[in-house]
Parts: structure tokens; C-alpha cells; sequence
């Protein structure tokens, strides 16, 4: 095992512990972050030795000082995956899910980023890996704030890379499609949702916890050394496979060939 820390928030459970899990097998050893300090805790024990827990709100600079203060050696990789959801139309949307929402998936981007960029910047640099949506490259209907606040975390994700990459921390992003995990399971168990939602995506199936957890980990990886401030779609090509869902008559095939 490699003597490099990898931070990972919203460690608990979902995505988040498959990162954490994923980040042990290539030899990081792992902080596993969460507001659920037992649900972090559950993690670290199922991966031993190779992982601490602690209760962390990404909404609270205290806390945030408190986690990196703790941290046995500075990390090398941050994974910035805590996020909530707060769904609905935008017509009736309370505030307060409008404020929820943006505070954890964009303030907490930024506080702990910064936070834990301060000790990389310190230590010589390391890479940060945050985790936008494709709700964030494109809308949809009824995603409460969750949309604007990917969206800010794609642009905030260039803004951090254009800010510290010059002090050796490479900052990138990550918008999942459709995945088969974390949030999504409850929409998923819905088996006739589920198949209308292969069918939309090009590679005809679901992304998996582990696919996000690759693209992940090859963003902090030396073979990503020369990427920086880029979001990278893992939905198996759903975002551009949009137009071939519309129907089309074949006469028009061809159309326009001589």
C-alpha cells in the first residue's frame, strides 16, 4: 500500500463507498467522510486498517477544519461526492430545498475544496475530483435545485483548476448519467422505469457505482497528469445519443444523396 490519503465525503453509503472502497484497492488509504458519522464508520471497518472515519457536515467550516486537522498526513486526492436531492417543480419548490440543496452540493464543493486544496497547495500539490451531474449539462424537469447546483459545480470546478493548478493541484469533475446506485435506487426498483431508462441510453444499460469509481480514480491517476478543468460525462453516451430517440421516417433516409 502507498503512503497517500485520498478524502472522499459522502463516504457512507452509495457512490461514495465504492469510491472509498475502489481508492483502497489502487493503495490510497482513505478518510471516509459523511454528515452519518456511523454510517462512515461501517465503511472504514469493512476496509480495515486502509481507512479512518469521521463525521463531517460540508456545510460547516468548523467541522471541515476540524477533519483536515485531523488527517494523519495530507492528502493527495479529494473526492467531493456529498450531494443531496431535493425534487420538484420549480413553481412550488419551498426555499428552504432550494437552499438545502445548494448548500451541500455547491457550498460544500467549495468549502471543503478549498479546505483540503490549502493542505495539498502545502504538501506539493495532489488532485481534486468533484461530482457534478449530467442534471448539470443538461436539465430536466422537476430536479428542484439539484440541476443549478451541478451546473455551479461544473463551472466551479474551472474556476478551481484555473486557480490551483499553477500550485500543483488538478482539479476535474465528474457527471454521472444514469447509474444504478445512491440516489437513483429508488427510482430504479420501479422495473418497468428501469427498462425505459436502459432503453434511452446508447449502451443499453445502467451505469454502475464502480464505473463512476474508475473515472474517478483514473482523474487522479498520473495517466490524467495533463487534464484540468474538465467534466467528464459517464452515462454511456446518453447526453449525445439524445437526437437518435426521435423517430424518423425512412423515406427520408435519403434525403439529399445524388
Amino acid at each position: 500500500m502507498r503512503n497517500e490519503w485520498a478524502v472522499v465525503t459522502g463516504a457512507g453509503n452509495g457512490i461514495g463507498a465504492v469510491i472509498a472502497r475502489n481508492a483502497v484497492k489502487e493503495g490510497y488509504r482513505v478518510a471516509a467522510w459523511d454528515v452519518d458519522g456511523d454510517a462512515a464508520a461501517a465503511v472504514a471497518a469493512d476496509l480495515g486498517g486502509a481507512c479512518v472515519a469521521a463525521t463531517v457536515d460540508v456545510t460547516d467550516e468548523d467541522s471541515i477544519a476540524a477533519a483536515v486537522a485531523d488527517l494523519p498526513a495530507a492528502p493527495t486526492l479529494l473526492v467531493n461526492n456529498a450531494g443531496i436531492a431535493r425534487f420538484g417543480p420549480l413553481l412550488t419548490l419551498a426555499a428552504a430545498e432550494w437552499r438545502a440543496a445548494v448548500e451541500v452540493n455547491l457550498t460544500g464543493t467549495f468549502l471543503v475544496g478549498r479546505a483540503v486544496a490549502a493542505r495539498m497547495i502545502e504538501a506539493g500539490g495532489g488532485a481534486i475530483v468533484n461530482m457534478a451531474s449530467i442534471n448539470g449539462l443538461a436539465a430536466a424537469p422537476n430536479a428542484g435545485a439539484y440541476t443549478a447546483s451541478k451546473a455551479g459545480i461544473v463551472m466551479l470546478t474551472e474556476h478551481m483548476a484555473i486557480e490551483w493548478s499553477p500550485l500543483g493541484v488538478r482539479v476535474n469533475a465528474v457527471a454521472p448519467g444514469l447509474i444504478n446506485a445512491g440516489m437513483s435506487d429508488a427510482v430504479n426498483a420501479d422495473p418497468e422505469v428501469r427498462k425505459l431508462r436502459e432503453g434511452r441510453v446508447p449502451q443499453g444499460r445502467l451505469g454502475t457505482a464502480d464505473d463512476i469509481a474508475d473515472a474517478v480514480l483514473f482523474l487522479a491517476s498520473a495517466k490524467a497528469s495533463y487534464i484540468s478543468g474538465q467534466t467528464i460525462a459517464v452515462d454511456g453516451g446518453i447526453i449525445k445519443g439524445a437526437l437518435a430517440s426521435l423517430p424518423r421516417p425512412k423515406a427520408v433516409d435519403s434525403v439529399g444523396v445524388r
